[in-house]
């Protein structure tokens, strides 16, 4: 529809307060509640001055062109609640019946594929959705070509407008066509599940399970190397560093990297200086002590040791944890000591640890005292 300004008025030509009331002055308001929809369709196109220039009704109701146009529509439309639905079963399936997808980088398998699958379906839906329209608006409602006058609305224009409205709903077909109003139906409820998925990352306690606050550290875990075999008390030289692992199912793998922890054997001289922190008195095991090796900053791995100082170095931002002092930070940007896992020896004379530690490992986040 093509429009061009006027001055309000009766026929859109006329200017002045009085021609701006002027079809609200020739018809009552229940003289045109009692109108029909049409001739309040048609009265207001013609104090609107709209000039229709070509009318194209669409198809006749009931035709085999109308008919072949709203199974197309209404099948657009129920593939796309299909699609949409197949996106709700993706995401509330993973880890149900379906495989269970990880946050890691993988060549293949459902970790791969997952988020992907995810995005093709949303975007299929989507896209049928427009299918729908564009098909829907081409096949089925009727074209006209109008040209109009602008002016500004008064009670006659919004009573006529609102008609014309009714009118448009009334030439979509959509009361009788019923394939399409419940492919719509379908695929609104399909649209709208699909959206509100994503939401549950955000309505679901992340803390459910404390996952940032355990490691797979337990009472009689022992602790091994990288190579998988366990440690006796004798095994280190004073002064030096072992970093071990859990001994469990992947324990020295990404999913239990919170779990590493560094095996110090402190010298004589540091023994006589060890000062554990309150509570933790009895933490150790002999000259023997265990800390995370997750910097308690940025989460980066602490691995430098300096024996002669008794520092624990962090390469990434440099923060410093003093051994002999609870692994207090002495420099740096970390805030808190390392945390301390327990640790003692098995029947067998290998480490083992007494407990998880008995605190969240790693760096300080908002809520972390309250997990």
């Amino acid at each position: 529809m093509t429009t061009r300004e006027t001055h309000p008025g009766t026929a859109g030509g006329s200017t002045g307060p009085a021609a701006h009331g002027g079809p609200d002055a020739d018809y009552t308001p229940e003289q045109l509640a009692a109108m029909p929809r049409e001739e309040l369709d048609r009265l207001g196109a013609q104090y609107d001055n709209v000039e229709v220039l070509h009318v194209d009704p669409g198809p006749e109701p009931g035709s085999p062109v109308e008919k072949r146009a709203v199974r197309q529509v209404g099948l657009t439309f129920a593939l796309a609640g299909l699609a949409a639905l197949a996106f709700v079963v993706v995401y509330v399936g993973s880890g149900w019946f379906l495989p269970d997808w990880q946050w890691e980088i993988t060549e293949s398998g459902w970790s791969a594929i997952f988020t992907p699958v995810l995005g093709a379906l949303m975007g299929l839906s989507l896209t049928l959705v427009g299918v729908g329209l564009v098909l829907y608006t081409k096949k089925l409602l009727p074209h006209e070509t109008a040209v109009q006058d602008v002016h500004h609305a008064s009670h006659f224009d919004q009573v006529t407008t609102g008609a014309t409205l009714v009118g448009g709903l009334h030439s979509s077909g959509l009361a009788r066509r019923k394939l399409i109003t419940r492919s719509l139906v379908f695929m609104g409820g399909g649209l709208g599940l699909m959206l509100l998925m994503p939401l549950g990352g955000l309505i679901r306690n992340p803390n459910t399970g404390d996952p940032l606050g355990t490691t797979p550290w337990a009472e009689g875990v022992r602790l091994l190397r990288n190579d998988g075999s366990p440690i006796r008390p004798g095994d280190q030289q004073p002064g030096s560093l072992e970093t071990v692992f859990p001994a469990v199912p992947g324990g020295n793998t990404v999913e239990n990297a919170d779990a590493a922890t560094m095996l110090i054997r402190l010298r004589p001289e540091q023994v006589e200086e060890n000062r554990p922190l309150e509570g933790q008195e009895n933490f150790g095991y002999g000259d023997y002590v265990a800390y995370s090796k997750i910097c308690t900053h940025a989460g980066c791995p602490v691995s430098l040791y300096e024996q002669e100082t008794s520092r624990l170095l962090c390469p990434c931002h440099q923060s410093q944890f003093d051994v002999t002092q609870g692994a207090k930070p002495i420099f740096g940007p970390a805030t808190r000591p390392l945390p301390q896992l327990p640790i003692t020896v098995d029947d067998e004379g290998y480490f083992v640890a007494r407990s998880d530690y008995i605190e969240a490992v790693g760096p300080t986040y908002w809520n972390r005292e309250r997990i």
